[in-house]
């Protein structure tokens, strides 16, 4: 399966972020794109207090019908990346979607892991003043097997990728916003040790550049293999790369190196 992933350099104005993301979709669309994956935020990065007011309902709204009219126009699968989203009982999450090849949600998941940080005081962040966690792992049934849906800061905790992976996920998606701080030295590492770890495919569609006057995003969106060779990484610029998936590939990794069948969950006990 061909797969792109796209970077983005989203700002304030939604209805451009999502003209420029339209228009790399069918780029990755005209170089045979089965699947295409969208970042976090891809409608919209801006002050925080203007979050609320850009959130959408559920499965409803600018960036979220943006993702589902191309996959059915297209009959291709589009990961929605992240889209703050108002839920039924009022509360605001950071969501991912993946959608199938008729405009249907397969499944989605809210941001489980939120990024509050103290890195420097000009780099605070304190995600959960504007989003309530998610509850559950994004586990999807798709008719390529079943895939992981996590976002950014999810990358960190090991754990989540593992149950994702135990559960039968072959593909995992990592949609993101990785500070230009954290991001030069551990984007990469972080994405390779999860992909070989799990023994998985990582797709990880990132923003890159400058947003706003204190947030600036690293960028390097990558596709790894279930060896952890980076089989596409995009340049310093808002563009698409591909790669293809390889199942059976996948499936010789893991029958020459059974990692996930010698995993004992008891260790955690052991303390």
């Amino acid at each position: 399966m061909l797969v792109a992933a796209i970077q983005l350099t989203s700002k304030s104005d939604k209805k451009k972020n999502l003209a420029v993301a339209s228009a790399l979709m069918e780029r990755a669309l005209r170089q045979g794109a089965e699947l295409v994956a969208l970042p976090e935020y891809f409608s919209f990065i801006g002050k925080r207090a203007d979050i609320p007011k850009e959130a959408e309902q559920p499965k409803k709204g600018l960036a979220f019908d943006t993702a589902a009219n191309f996959a059915a126009k297209n009959g291709v699968f589009v990961l929605a990346g992240g889209i703050p989203t108002l839920t039924a009982n009022k509360k605001l999450v950071n969501r991912s979607y993946l959608i199938g090849q008729k405009g249907e949600v397969l499944g989605f998941y809210d941001k489980i892991h939120l990024f509050d940080s103290e890195l420097t005081e000009s780099r605070a962040f304190r995600e959960s003043d504007t989003f309530a966690r998610g509850t559950k792992p994004g586990l999807v049934e798709t008719p390529f097997g079943k895939a992981g849906l996590t976002i950014c800061y999810d990358l960190r905790f090991p754990e989540l990728y593992r149950v994702l992976a135990l559960a039968g996920a072959r593909v995992i998606f990592v949609p993101s916003a990785f500070t230009m701080y954290t991001g030069k030295d551990h984007w990469l590492s972080l994405l390779k040790a999860r992909a070989i770890e799990n023994q998985v495919y990582i797709v990880a569609p990132a923003q890159i550049g400058r947003h706003t006057q204190k947030k600036v995003s690293w960028g390097k969106t990558s596709i790894i293999d279930p060896w952890g060779s980076v089989l596409a990484t995009a340049p310093d610029c808002e563009t698409v790369v591909l790669a293809d998936i390889d199942f059976k590939f996948l499936a010789k990794v893991r029958k020459e190196l059974p990692v996930l069948n010698h995993y004992r969950k008891d260790v955690f006990s052991l303390l």
